[in-house]
């Protein structure tokens, strides 16, 4: 649909403003996000949002530091002027997220770059998340993300470490993202062996969206390591200097170098997670160097997403997913032998690799984030979200949040009877906020840097 169609679905600028946070459920956490996908007609039996889970994930924003800049960065120009969170702010918030939607909630602990705070903090951000009994992820470009790092996290209770890595960073040395696989690679031993889900984040722009496939290859042929690989769209930030994407990169296009990377068709129409414009998913099994698809029953999975929802999965603790999985199975005797015939079916089409292998089967999920300017708001997809961010007043859409971030980050919180404190001095005082100083040198990054060198003298 042409954006003039679309003009009268887009929030205006006063409408994102006052954009509210999600308020608590009450005992059915699944049941704010299942009336909004019924509401925008996204609810059909391929969707497990508001089925199976109550939320996607929520991002916890630790620090608005970064030590890159990336050319698409969601940031605001003040990021690296505002001061972090205070710890008692940062656990209020989990204990919020917690309260919206319930244990086993995935929380993705970000920033800025969060191993930009103080380690010590970073710890026990990750230790109050785990002890609330969600599941903290650490989303970091990994320059700073030390073996020894997160090896402690892994023992406060980490679950998964997503990096982000890819050519929008400006990475010096790194040509193509082919050549950032070294990068990927040595991410990698970082990781493995400390019981973490592994996790690559991608921005697919103009620029590098001819290497997706060879990114594809690169992922599955690593699947024993990687837990999931995400490719996120290029959108208009507002600060990064490159801007909108061109009319040819969408999630057709990406869906198709996809499937030519994986060498066999994809449906990324089942299952759906959250709104389908914003979000597409499927799996893939590995053995041996064959491939084959997970998710290629539609009838199957949508009988066994049905059954299952009323069960709560955790995603934290594997004998609390046992003790699910063996009262599934006793509730739902019928279903198993196509379960079974499935995975049979699975098995024969892997055999050559399995033989290879020694047996050895990995799962690979692949995603894509089909991310909306951030002055292009489609209020379906706003109300259908399915990743929020910890503001102040609550979770709110992330796409929301993002482009009114100089609100939400530049907002004095209230700490009880000491008056405010304020983000830009990082002091608690009572009384109004003092106002925006002007940015020094230092602390310019996308246009305004970009404009700021333009106009030095040769």
């Amino acid at each position: 649909m042409p954006d003039s169609a679309r003009g009268q679905f887009y929030l205006t600028a006063e409408e994102i403003e006052a954009w509210p946070a999600a308020t608590a459920p009450g005992a059915d956490h699944k049941a704010p996000l299942r009336r909004a996908l019924m509401r925008n007609g996204v609810f059909d039996r391929r969707q497990t949002g508001g089925r199976n889970w109550a939320i996607g994930c929520v991002a916890l924003e630790i620090t608005q530091r970064c030590n890159l800049d990336c050319t698409l960065c969601y940031l605001s120009y003040h990021a690296e002027a505002v001061h972090d969170l205070p710890l008692k702010e940062v656990f209020r918030r989990i204990d919020v997220i917690h309260d919206h939607y319930g244990p086993g909630t995935n929380v993705q602990v970000t920033g800025g770059d969060p191993t930009l705070r103080k380690r010590a903090e970073l710890v026990a951000i990750i230790r109050r998340i785990s002890e609330k009994r969600m599941r903290p992820a650490l989303f970091t470009n990994g320059i700073k993300a030390t073996r020894d790092l997160l090896a402690e996290l892994a023992q406060a209770g980490l679950k998964d470490v997503a990096f982000h890595v890819d050519m929008t960073q400006a990475r010096k040395g790194y040509a193509s993202e082919a050549d950032l696989n070294a990068v990927r690679l040595d991410y990698i031993r970082r990781a493995k062996g400390l019981g973490l889900d592994i996790i690559f984040n991608t921005t697919i722009f103009d620029g590098n969206s001819h290497e997706v496939s060879g990114l594809v290859r690169f992922f599955i042929a690593h699947a024993s390591d990687i837990h999931l690989a995400s490719f996120q769209l290029q959108a208009e930030t507002g600060r990064g200097v490159l801007g909108g994407r061109s009319a040819g990169l969408s999630q057709a296009s990406v869906i198709e170098a996809i499937n030519r990377g994986a060498g066999v068709p994809l449906s990324f129409d089942m299952p759906w997670t959250g709104h389908p414009d914003c979000n597409r998913y499927t799996g893939v099994l590995t053995a041996g160097g064959v491939v084959t698809p997970l998710f290629d029953d539609e009838t199957l999975f949508a009988e066994l997403f049905r059954r299952t929802a009323r069960f709560r999965f955790d995603r934290v603790s594997w004998p609390h997913r046992l003790a699910q999985l063996i009262a599934i199975i006793a509730h739902n005797p019928g279903i198993w032998p196509r379960v079974l015939g499935y995975g049979l079916k699975k098995a024969w089409q892997l055999r050559r690799g399995l033989i290879r292998s020694g047996g050895r089967l990995n799962k690979l999920t692949l995603f894509i984030h089909n991310f909306m300017d951030a002055q292009k708001l489609e209020r379906a997809r706003c109300e259908s979200c399915v990743f929020m961010t910890a503001s102040a007043a609550g979770p709110i859409s992330m796409c929301v949040y993002n482009a009114r971030r100089d609100t939400e980050i530049l907002k004095p919180i209230v700490d009880g009877n000491s008056g405010n404190w304020h983000p830009l001095s990082g002091k608690t005082a009572p009384g109004a906020d003092p106002g925006m100083p002007e940015l020094a040198r230092k602390h310019l990054k996308g246009r305004l840097k970009a404009a700021d060198r333009a106009k030095r003298p040769a």
